[in-house]
């Protein structure tokens, strides 16, 4: 199936088994912003983490990684289990890692013990983000939250800050806890799941595909060990689909030109914006010699005006078609790096910050719901599942190469 007209026109349904009504826009984005805000708001506080847990820069870092990959590798299990066992369940579920992660994030002493907390965390903001993704529908509304998810992203960081210095940097690490407050309204909308017809579920199949995602994400910090497991572990999965076409990654997903090529540009938008977002602070401490208090209130405007600009970019991008669409995200997300790369003003470097979130959140409006299009309607969660999976991929592999490239 392709889209000839443009995303908007797409539908998804919430479940394919399971009548729901239409949850209001604004309970979706209230149940998948806070993601963003959980985490970014580590951005400028690594340096109070590591003092508090007696550990270095670069180990406190691991609380964003395990945090980032956990939200990718889950966000596909998540769809999964809406697949199967309908959104309450999913829903419910979700919460309750929430509220346990947050729980030792809040308590844990250690770090070991801390990173549980936050795998924790993210598992249950991945069922918040998949469940209001699918029960979006429509690029417009998919606008909504992905504005949402990119301000509140954008204001993550001077959030975590300022909670860091009235509070802790447990209760910056906290944030997510908000999302429980859409939880009722949402699960009002919903409807039991009727009993599934479906095999048992594909657990080798979930197992090379997070194994698949850890090696990428490890691929700037350890390039031969996790380019060597990436490697094996995607020729297994090959092998895996081929006998098993229908299971956790669907075959039909990967033959559609459509699912792949929203996916592709939703990673490489993804990487671009996460990137920066750890890059670009630096970048104008060192080119323009701003404190950390003014990067961060420049920075927070500058991605809440590029997300603004999502809000507008998805109500029309209908009207655009599906091939301007790509070209104007790819076009503005290379002026983007480009102004990264050489500009010295700190207003350049805060306006690729705003682009690059507009180019991301603007990818993931419109594109998810490209590649819902591309697969039959029961494999629908599934396919806006792998899709997140991917553009979160570019938060657990932004903060490694803005370390890389430019922290270090």
């Amino acid at each position: 199936m392709s889209i000839t007209t443009g995303p908007a026109t797409t539908r998804t349904p919430a479940s394919v088994n399971e009548p729901t009504r239409r949850v209001p826009v604004l309970w979706l984005a209230l149940l998948a912003t806070p993601v963003a805000a959980a985490n970014n708001a580590a951005v400028l506080i690594l340096g109070d983490m590591s003092r508090s847990l007696g550990i270095t820069k670069a180990t406190a870092s691991w609380l964003v990684t395990v945090f980032a990959l956990t939200l990718a590798v889950a966000t596909p299990l998540i769809a999964t289990l809406v697949r199967r066992r309908g959104t309450r369940a999913a829903l419910w579920t979700s919460a309750a890692f929430v509220v346990a992660g947050t729980a030792l994030v809040a308590v844990s002493p250690w770090l070991p013990l801390t990173l549980v907390g936050r795998a924790g965390q993210a598992a249950g903001g991945a069922g918040m983000m998949a469940i209001a993704m699918n029960l979006a529908g429509t690029a417009r509304r998919m606008g909504v939250i992905s504005a949402g998810s990119g301000i509140l992203g954008g204001v993550g960081p001077l959030l975590g800050e300022r909670l860091t210095d009235v509070v802790s940097w447990r209760a910056a690490l906290s944030i997510l806890i908000i999302t429980l407050l859409a939880v009722p309204a949402v699960s009002r909308h919903t409807t039991k799941a009727p009993p599934t017809t479906e095999g048992h579920f594909d657990a080798r199949g979930a197992v090379l595909l997070a194994i698949l995602s850890s090696g990428i994400v490890l691929l700037p910090s350890n390039p031969l060990p996790a380019l060597a497991v990436a490697a094996v572990t995607a020729a297994l999965l090959a092998l895996h689909i081929r006998r098993r076409p229908h299971g956790y990654v669907p075959l039909a997903a990967l033959r559609s030109r459509l699912f792949r090529g929203s996916v592709l540009i939703a990673v490489a938008l993804s990487v671009l914006y996460f990137t920066l977002l750890f890059g670009i602070p630096q970048l104008i401490t060192d080119r323009a010699d701003w404190s950390t208090g003014s990067v961060a209130v420049g920075q927070m405007t500058a991605m809440i005006a590029g997300s603004m600009l999502t809000l507008a970019f998805a109500a029309v991008s209908a009207r655009l078609g599906q091939s301007t669409v790509r070209a104007l995200l790819l076009a503005v997300g290379a002026l983007a790096a480009a102004a990264a790369i050489f500009a010295h003003s700190a207003i350049v470097l805060f306006l690729a910050i705003g682009l690059a979130v507009f180019t991301a959140t603007g990818a993931n409006a419109t594109q998810s719901m490209a590649a819902a299009s591309a697969v039959p309607e029961r494999q629908r969660p599934t396919a806006i599942g792998l899709f997140q999976l991917a553009y979160l991929m570019g938060g657990a592999l932004g903060p490694a190469l803005a370390t890389m490239l430019i922290l270090s």
